[in-house]
């Protein structure tokens, strides 16, 4: 038990004594320094008294389209916290090619009861896709989230990185470094995302360098790192010195389509990168993103629903996040072209 309480003060950065006071239910100790020592247990591994173990509030479903890339569980880890910190108990729902539906998954978080959904990139930004299933559930009184990916006429809150924003952050940095051949490697434009990307795009574009037609600067395929690949081939070889791509697994496949061609990143092609994904920071070389918000937009997609649940409505306005440059040292001043 010694070393056990010495373990557990240390990660939660407060005395033993004050563990004590925690494991054994004691007065006196604040809420958040009980929250730390609380999570010091599930980090250590430890599991919690019987005392300490409060009755969830209710259930809430969380519902990712995959987490292959990482900014998915980056949006899972604060959204799922932020639910356990105020007593819900989140449900994750991921979805992998082949396997279980978003509807599917709809179905049997109804079947637990569920008391609200929180959608993250999931078929409301698809465009292709039908928006009834959202209608039906609004009309059962499931109050739902949707985060990345704007539904017109859905009666839900809307939580969004400024997609526009973005463009023009990642436009102008290439541009202060020299570049005049700029290209867009984006996944597939049925999605709101992707759309919103090539208009910031294309109105960059226009804005910097006149130029009116984005045609033969934008390559869509996949938000993959083999998509990044194919694409950035594509726009290395009509000329561009620098690609911004629709996302971080994206541009690591832009760094691979440069290297193939004996090509150093950044002297010889500049990359933007989408997310700020974990890691990203720790790549060769590390990469110059767009950082979403995801800590903001992961509490302010639970305080809608948890508004919702209680009966104040959240507005339908949708909230729209400004993200941040990263500027690492995969973007450098444009080849001088001998």
């Amino acid at each position: 038990m010694r070393t056990r309480l010495t373990d557990l003060a240390e990660q939660a950065g407060v005395s033993t004594a004050t563990v004590s006071r925690v494991l054994n239910g004691k007065h006196g100790v604040s809420a958040q320094t009980r929250q730390s020592v609380l999570a010091a247990l599930d980090l250590l591994g430890y599991e919690r008294p019987e005392k300490l173990r409060t009755r969830s509030a209710g259930l809430v479903g969380l519902v990712v389209p995959e987490l292959s890339n990482p900014v998915f569980p980056a949006f899972a880890q604060v959204i799922e916290s932020m639910l356990s910190e105020r007593g819900y108990t989140p449900l994750l729902c991921t979805q992998s090619p082949g396997g279980t539906t978003e509807d599917q998954y709809v179905e049997m978080l109804l079947d637990h009861e569920v008391d609200g959904i929180v959608f993250v990139s999931g078929l409301h930004a698809d465009t292709s896709s039908s928006l009834e299933r959202y209608h039906r559930l609004r009309s059962r009184g499931i109050p739902i989230v949707l985060v990345n990916g704007y539904a017109e006429g859905v009666d839900a809150p809307t939580i969004s990185n400024d997609d526009l924003s973005s463009m023009e952050l990642a436009f102008r940095h290439l541009v202060s470094l020299g570049h005049k051949s700029i290209g867009l490697a984006i996944g597939p434009d049925r999605f709101v995302p992707a759309q919103r990307k090539v208009a910031g795009f294309t109105q960059n574009l226009e804005r910097h360098f006149g130029e009116t037609d984005p045609a033969p600067h934008i390559v869509t395929t996949l938000f993959t790192v083999e998509g990044g690949q194919a694409a950035a081939g594509e726009l290395i070889d009509s000329g561009h010195t620098a690609i911004i791509c629709g996302s971080d697994l994206m541009a690591l496949g832009a760094v691979r389509a440069a290297r193939q061609r004996g090509l150093e990143v950044p002297d010889d092609l500049s990359i933007v990168g989408y997310d700020d994904s974990p890691l990203i920071a720790f790549t060769d070389p590390p990469l110059t993103t767009v950082r979403q918000p995801v800590l903001s937009m992961g509490h302010a997609a639970v305080s809608a629903l948890l508004a919702e649940i209680t009966g104040t409505n959240a507005s339908r306005t949708e909230l729209l996040f400004f993200p941040e440059l990263i500027v690492r040292a995969s973007t450098g001043a444009a080849p001088v072209i001998r």
